[in-house]
């Protein structure tokens, strides 16, 4: 295993506010993106950005204590009513919440971020929106989308295992606002579902962020640093692991991580997917044209206790890392929520997209491309099989 370039903890006092204040689109992706609806400049010291928090449901059923909503998007309020936290998640939530999340030891010098509010919620049905806004003081149940697109100034949908399958109707008043939104995993359930967000997002000129945690993972970021400083030679192969049990279902939603993984180390223009399963554990073989390929193992038997294991190979080292910081999981687990927190704040305050539209597109398309693979016993799928065709 290599060696990091600098120690955790040291890149984290250090480095970490430089690379939080000008280096996001960097860290998060490789490349500066666009700026979408005008030029970017920073928004006045004083100003502070209303969000609006979106809960996607499970099949029409409603995700009452969606994680995504709940840790990820606390981190843009200020406020946190510890007792109501007690009294409506499990255990483990309330250990986060109370351990790292609001803990003053764990702030990374950022947190609470001074410029954000949750102002509305939203969620159809609506069960469980009252002890939101129980736990979160001053945020309002907003009763229709466009009651809430009207008084925010960013939207975030969170999902914690949906199949996407709503994402659209519930956005769609955002981006035609132009507001800076944030479009949870599977952004749509389909490739086409997926575009028609996009296609959205562009003519309404709306910046839109979508991603997985494995993007913002503190390993992901030193990767990222090796391979653009070529210190240890040009990036050859990326094995991305994954824990927990395969299943053609659960690749649809989990499956997005260790492709994001691939997606933001190789970058997009994949070319065609192979992908095998037995029992409980899956390949899938990402091939481009012009690079090395990349592998996802989903259902890694050896990592249940670390969740997702990266090895990034250089012409010269191999950098592997896991989402643990100080050998601490839930450490590691608090940061990369936080990284993608403030790559959204950012965006916001920025109006420059932090992932592009293709890398979005194609890791829809990867996944839909490996389940078709395994439904024709690994057959290597274009991935221009599974693209809508243009009009």
């Amino acid at each position: 295993m290599a060696t990091p370039i600098q120690s955790r903890r040291e890149l984290l006092t250090t480095a970490g506010a430089a690379t939080v204040a000008a280096g996001t689109s960097q860290a998060a992706g490789g490349t500066a993106q666009a700026v979408v609806g005008g030029l970017a400049a920073q928004a006045p010291a004083n100003r502070v950005f209303r969000i609006g928090v979106i809960s996607a449901s499970i099949d029409g059923r409603a995700q009452r204590t969606n994680g995504h909503t709940w840790h990820f998007a606390q981190y843009f309020h200020p406020e946190v009513n510890m007792a109501a936290i007690r009294r409506h998640l499990d255990p483990g939530s309330v250990r986060m919440f109370e351990r790292y999340l609001r803990s003053p030891r764990y702030t990374f010098d950022q947190l609470p971020f001074p410029d954000t509010r949750i102002t509305h919620v939203y969620a159809n049905p609506a069960d469980g929106l009252d002890n939101y806004i129980e736990t979160f003081p001053g945020v309002r149940i907003a009763r229709t989308l466009q009651e809430l697109v009207e008084n925010v100034d960013a939207v975030w949908l969170g999902d914690a295992s949906g199949r996407g399958n709503d994402h659209f109707d519930l956005i769609a008043p955002a981006l035609r606002r132009g507001l800076p939104t944030f479009c949870d995993k599977p952004i749509g359930g389909t490739v086409a579902e997926t575009k028609r967000i996009l296609d959205l997002a562009r003519e309404h000129r709306a910046p839109i962020m979508s991603s997985s945690l494995f993007r913002h993972e503190f390993g992901m970021e030193q990767a990222l640093r090796m391979r653009d400083s070529n210190e240890f030679g040009p990036l050859q192969y990326v094995l991305a692991s994954m824990a927990g049990g395969y299943s053609r279902d659960g690749w649809f939603i989990y499956g997005h991580h260790p492709v994001w993984t691939v997606m933001t180390l190789c970058g997009p223009g994949v070319d065609a997917v192979s992908m095998y399963a037995r029992e409980a554990t899956a390949h899938a073989l990402i091939t481009y044209r012009d690079r090395m390929p990349a592998e996802v193992w989903y259902g890694r038997p050896d990592i249940s206790s670390q969740y997702c294991h990266t090895s990034v190979h250089f012409a010269r080292q191999v950098y592997q890392y896991t989402p643990a910081m100080e050998g601490d999981f839930w450490y590691g687990h608090h940061y990369e929520m936080f990284r993608m927190a403030h790559v959204f704040r950012e965006m916001i305050r920025t109006r420059r997209e932090p992932v592009p539209h293709a890398e979005i597109l194609e890791v829809t398309a990867i996944l839909h491309a490996g389940a078709r693979s395994m439904a024709e016993r690994g057959r290597l799928v274009a991935l221009t099989e599974v693209m809508p065709r243009r009009e």
